[in-house]
């Protein structure tokens, strides 16, 4: 009986040296308190440009790409494969690589000019962020320019109840929607003219077939080899693509 009423009052004891603990403490954990509290502003003035550096620098590969020749190059390519008729076949990620590798070649003098007029300036302590981000925008804001069609940016402007001159006034947030508008509907111009010639061998096979009777037999299996021909022959992957750099580079 006596050994139980001992283990009995043991968490008794084990909560009374615990707040006694406590009690001798609260002076230091008082001032400890009072001086997280002080040093709270500061850390708050820290904790938010870092949590909104970190936000941008997970925004930023996305957004240079839409400020990129990218999307344009990629929806060409995608058009291309199903012109082709091939599924997998390269496969996408190949072909995103390629687009990527073709962007990086196409907007290498844009990128040098962005990073003597605002990344090195900025990184030498002689610009401000603010103006380092506008620095660095300029050359992107005039190869956009150079590719958005005005037309695009005056309708958008006028559905968004803004008052602009030209093209060359309208701000990022409207120049940016009207160069991807532009340039998907160029790559969509593109993919037209690309479907024409593969178009025609589908129809030219499909008609031999029903000639022959051999209605049961897919065109599509059949044209595809005679399509695969058709573009190595015509050096088509090298032409295309130096038709499309031409229409940057110029």
């Amino acid at each position: 009986m006596t050994q139980f009423r001992r283990y009995a009052l043991l968490p008794l004891a084990i909560v009374g040296s615990l707040i006694g603990m406590a009690h001798a403490q609260t002076g230091t954990g008082t001032e400890e308190l009072a001086a997280f509290l002080e040093g709270s502003t500061s850390l708050r003035g820290a904790l938010i440009p870092l949590f909104l550096s970190v936000t941008v620098l997970s925004l930023a590969p996305g957004l240079a790409m839409m400020v990129t020749c990218f999307p344009f190059m990629a929806i060409v390519f995608s058009f291309l494969r199903q012109a082709i008729g091939l599924q997998h076949a390269p496969p996408a990620m190949m072909l995103t690589s390629l687009a990527l590798f073709l962007t990086v070649f196409v907007m290498q003098p844009v990128f040098a000019d962005a990073w003597q007029a605002g990344i090195e300036p900025y990184l030498d302590g002689r610009m401000t962020e603010v103006e380092g981000f506008v620095a660095v925008s300029e050359p992107l804001r005039a190869f956009m320019l150079t590719r958005t069609e005005p037309d695009t940016v005056m309708r958008l402007a006028d559905a968004a109840n803004m008052t602009i001159d030209s093209s060359a006034t309208a701000p990022m947030r409207l120049l940016i929607p009207s160069f991807m508008l532009t340039e998907i509907t160029r790559a969509f111009q593109i993919g037209f003219a690309i479907f024409l010639p593969f178009l025609v061998i589908d129809l030219v096979v499909a008609s031999v077939l029903m000639a022959m009777g051999m209605m049961m037999v897919p065109p599509a299996v059949v044209s595809l080899p005679f399509k695969l021909a058709f573009f190595v022959l015509a050096d088509g992957w090298v032409k295309l693509t130096e038709a499309l750099l031409r229409g940057y580079l110029q």
